[in-house]
């Protein structure tokens, strides 16, 4: 199975060494050395994805899991990862794929054909990249997107958005919808907890909703005493309102326990509510909680007259009140994607 496409994301930089151009770590190796991401490498003379064809397995799950809210609500989406990640996020939830360097953590090989054609039997209308970051698989993710695009399968990258200017427009020409994960609001964040760049991150959200069509979706984890203060939601949601503007859908999530970061408590469910509420305040049309059980911040109303069109019960969702995309209250249109 090839390991790269016709893409060129590299470059000779001399003394022997080739630079990686999918993301601002920028990498620079010599024959035989992986990048940060571990799964990008230098052979013969050029970064090769060593990963190319192999997956973690595959999980048909609830599109609302993403999460999306305002994409195809209700539908499966078949999901699968690889191994690596551009960021070393010190909680990071899926440590065991995203930190890991050995080949054990995927099992499963499957040509992006095979992929598409086991979306199709699951019935899934799309597939999603996601359990780890699929901007360093990229050439797969592509191929993958190609051969379900063919098929009339949409796809959906759950991504950090970290990547260089030039690979992000080719890779989100292949994707539907994205959820990118909004980590903090701050460089430092950024630097203490995930070793990333946070202005690339917002370069990459306001090209997603300036420059595409890509249906984006925002989720910010809130940990105790590291991003969940007022004044940084404050000023978080009020750049997600001016700059992307009030449809963009945002999903605050309860943060446990994990990986480097055992010592912190969970998010009390309080914090998620006063985060919500300081998003509404700012202007913002749609904004859930996640990884908490709560109905009323779970679910869809219309932004204009705070009718209900989307009832959410955990994964059981009721769309009948939304009617070809509008409230049937005072017949607002709902932003989203559905159908």
């Amino acid at each position: 199975m090839s390991k790269s496409t016709t893409i060129q994301f590299w470059h000779p930089v001399g003394l022997g060494r080739i630079q990686c151009d999918i993301c601002p770590r920028h990498c620079r190796l010599r024959e035989g050395q992986r990048g940060f991401c571990f799964v990008r490498a230098c052979e013969g003379s050029k970064i090769v994805l060593t990963t190319y064809g192999w997956t973690s397995g595959f999980a048909v799950d609830p599109i609302e899991k993403k999460p999306l809210h305002h994409f195809l609500p209700g539908t499966s989406v078949l999901s699968f990862g690889t191994a690596g990640c551009n960021l070393s996020c010190v909680y990071c939830q899926n440590w065991h794929m995203s930190r890991s360097r050995s080949k054990n953590a995927m099992s499963v090989q499957a040509t992006p054909q095979e992929v598409a054609c086991l979306a199709l039997q699951q019935g899934c209308p799309s597939v999603a990249f996601t359990y780890n970051e699929p901007i360093i698989f990229f050439e797969y993710a592509l191929a993958v997107s190609v051969e379900c695009h063919a098929r009339g399968i949409k796809t959906v990258a759950v991504t950090a958005g970290m990547i260089n200017e030039k690979p992000r427009k080719i890779f989100f020409e292949h994707i539907d919808a994205a959820n990118v994960d909004l980590k903090g609001f701050s460089q430092a964040f950024y630097k203490k907890n995930c070793s990333g760049n946070f202005q690339t991150v917002l370069d990459t959200l306001v090209y997603l909703k300036k420059e595409t069509g890509v249906w984006l979706e925002i989720t910010n984890l809130l940990i105790p005493g590291e991003n969940d203060a007022d004044d940084e939601i404050d000023r978080m949601t009020k750049w997600i309102a001016t700059e992307l503007g009030p449809e963009v859908p945002l999903h605050f999530s309860a943060f446990h326990p994990a990986h480097k970061m055992l010592y912190k408590p969970r998010t009390p469910v309080a914090t998620l509510l006063r985060a919500r509420e300081i998003a509404l305040r700012n202007g913002l049309y749609y904004v859930y909680t996640g990884n908490v059980p709560d109905t009323k911040s779970q679910s869809t109303d219309c932004h204009r007259c705070r009718h209900l069109l989307i009832e959410r019960n955990g994964y059981c969702v009721d769309t009948k009140e939304l009617q070809q995309g509008r409230c049937p209250h005072c017949g607002a249109l709902c932003a989203g994607v559905w159908s």
